[in-house]
């Protein structure tokens, strides 16, 4: 939805862009994301919570948690980041922004039976149910969590009871 280009992306950047983006397409119900400072950032966690948006941290070291993510880096990588030149922060901003509406509007992909994304979200927010998950969801604006770690199981003895301390 945004590609935003800088030496170093601060949270405050990172909370501005989310903002507008936000703004324009409603909040996801979680914000899937590696813990980079610009992610774990008081001032982010903050603007999340406000949010009401979920949070979804991958495990350091384990990018098959966000595959769909991985997938898009090494395409943008491979069809535009290693093709290019660029002299300056300003032109990588144009090349890079004319590289994601075509990636998004004009060329059709695969797993989205060969759709472009802006044509598939169109579609399936027609026809996907209030609280579908996975990928339809996915396009619609929420996301299908999967937790970092599954919630501890309860004992017999513990599960009509309730928990103190």
């Amino acid at each position: 939805m945004a590609i935003d280009v800088d030496g170093r992306l601060r949270s405050p950047r990172v909370i501005e862009l989310l903002s507008r983006l936000v703004s324009a397409r409603g909040a996801p119900a979680f914000l899937r994301s590696d813990n980079g400072p610009e992610f774990v950032s008081r001032a982010m966690l903050r603007w999340i919570v406000e949010q009401g948006i979920g949070t979804a941290l991958i495990e350091p070291g384990k990018p098959w948690q966000n595959g769909v993510a991985e997938s898009f880096n090494g395409k943008f990588r491979d069809e535009c980041l290693s093709l290019e030149w660029f002299r300056s922060r300003a032109e990588a901003q144009v090349v890079i922004e004319q590289w994601r509406r075509h990636y998004n509007e004009v060329r059709p992909h695969s797993s989205l039976r060969y759709l472009t994304p802006a044509a598939f979200a169109t579609q399936v927010a027609r026809t996907a149910p209030r609280d579908a998950t996975g990928r339809d969801a996915a396009v619609c604006g929420a996301s299908a969590p999967r937790p970092v770690a599954s919630p501890p199981r309860l004992g017999r003895q513990q599960q009509g009871a309730g928990l103190s301390s």
